[in-house]
């Protein structure tokens, strides 16, 4: 089966009914050992230093892949530097499908963007909607591990992290994620509950730091809520998959975020929030905008190459805590 890379979350319905393999690219970037010498190959290939690390970890394991000949770039609603990623993947040789988000949610628009991916694909809603239908069971599992972080407490930040992230391409393999999911779903019914006596949220795409869950959580706090990984996995099932990705929150603008992270935020009991911003990224510039209507403490934190939490984020995490006791 072909493999086709995805720069972000997309419809990845229409992905598997045209028998692809989807693979996010932002997955094998950041778990691989070696993520530090993507950033290395890109900037030694043309890439300034002050673009956002992810972009050029996506190009690089694209180019290094090997068997990725073709990428859904997502062009609006995700990174504004995707544009100039595609025209370095068309420089290199690797075909470019483009998908939008519509800004402002209008159904018919987005509606239109994925028939033309289905078009472009091969594949019909009929195909689509059976997929749909078999993937709604499956998230639903992953939404019971989601409840159990913050309603049982037996299950970590990290792995919550880690099963939601993973449903934007299901690991490239739909029934062996699967099975996965069962097997932690039997693990953690008998889990003992955490301890811990801070619970925070983290907003804000997935880190690039690889020991973030782990040192909070060596610190006596854990973390409860993922915002976007959530988003990920789509938490508002409905029967219209057009619909489905309509209610989805993070390509479409800050105020229906922080819609979403207001309800989360009283239904899970948080004390305090980190916010994970990216360098280089627009998107730091919502900070502003989370501080005024989130009344509830925030540290932010910028990340900027993949590797360990760094010292100085260290103490902030440390002292923000200390100030939440």
């Amino acid at each position: 089966m072909s493999r086709i890379g995805i720069t972000t979350t997309v419809p990845v319905e229409i992905i598997l009914a045209a028998g692809l393999v989807p693979v996010d690219l932002n997955n094998i970037f950041i778990s691989n050992k070696d993520a530090t010498k993507f950033i290395e190959t890109a900037e030694d290939a043309g890439y300034p230093r002050n673009i956002c690390g992810w972009i050029k970890g996506l190009y690089s394991v694209v180019l290094n892949s090997g068997d990725i000949d073709r990428v859904i770039a997502v062009t609006q609603g995700d990174c504004s530097n995707t544009h100039a990623l595609m025209e370095t993947f068309e420089l290199a040789g690797i075909k470019n499908l483009p998908f939008a988000y519509p800004f402002d949610r209008d159904y018919d628009m987005l509606k239109l963007q994925m028939e033309k991916m289905m078009t472009a694909l091969g594949t019909d809603w009929s195909t689509v909607n059976s997929v749909a239908t078999r993937l709604k069971q499956l998230r639903l599992k992953v939404a019971e591990i989601d409840r159990r972080t913050w309603q049982e407490n037996t299950v970590s930040g990290f792995d919550n992290h880690l099963f939601q992230v993973s449903c934007s391409d299901f690991d490239g393999d739909v029934d062996a994620f699967e099975q996965l999911v069962d097997d932690f779903l039997i693990k953690t019914s008998t889990a003992a509950e955490f301890s811990e006596n801070i619970r925070l949220a983290y907003i804000g795409v997935p880190p690039i730091f690889t020991d973030l869950y782990t040192y909070i959580e060596q610190m006596g706090a854990r973390v409860v809520f993922n915002e976007v990984q959530r988003q990920f996995a789509m938490p508002n099932m409905v029967e219209d998959l057009v619909e489905q990705y309509r209610m989805y929150t993070y390509p479409y603008g800050v105020f229906g975020r922080i819609k979403d992270i207001q309800a989360e935020l009283e239904k899970r009991n948080i004390d305090g929030i980190i916010h994970y911003v990216q360098s280089f990224c627009f998107r730091q510039i919502e900070d502003m905008i989370f501080r005024e209507k989130l009344d509830v403490p925030i540290l932010t934190i910028e990340g900027d190459k993949p590797g360990r939490v760094d010292a100085r984020t260290k103490l902030r995490i440390d002292s923000f805590l200390e100030m939440l006791r």
